[in-house]
């Protein structure tokens, strides 16, 4: 059995960090950001229909992450908004996250030397 794949992720709603660690390296791992200017392209008419198309905009967001990810023991999903909620309440329903620990945290705006710092502190804490 190998070293636990840790990965850390500050969130908001436009661009997610995913940071995978293993004894003081660092992976960057690309994501692609959710986009709510396609909804510019259709006239939406109320705003039930605007809410829905941005709930159907953040569950492919939160997906595409998720799809990232799959393979990692240890996740900290960390950053200042309710984006990090909603990934772990998405990520709590996948059946490929079962056995995986997931925390979240509040944390304010990281610059990307930041957010290495904080991942590197979390995961030497555990």
């Amino acid at each position: 059995m190998g070293l636990p794949k840790k990965m850390g992720i500050w969130m908001d709603y436009s661009i997610p960090y995913l940071t995978g660690f293993t004894s003081n390296s660092f992976e960057i791992i690309k994501a692609e950001s959710t986009s709510f200017e396609s909804t510019k392209l259709y006239p939406i008419k109320t705003l039930a229909a605007l809410l829905e198309k941005r709930d159907r905009l953040l569950q492919t967001y939160y997906y595409k992450i998720a799809s990232k990810i799959k393979n990692y023991d240890r996740i900290i999903i960390f950053g200042p908004t309710n984006a990090k909620t909603e990934l772990f309440d998405v990520l709590s329903e996948d059946d490929r996250f079962l056995k995986t620990k997931i925390e979240i945290t509040n944390t304010d705006q990281m610059n990307p030397a930041e957010q290495h710092q904080f991942i590197k502190n979390y995961f030497s804490d555990k």
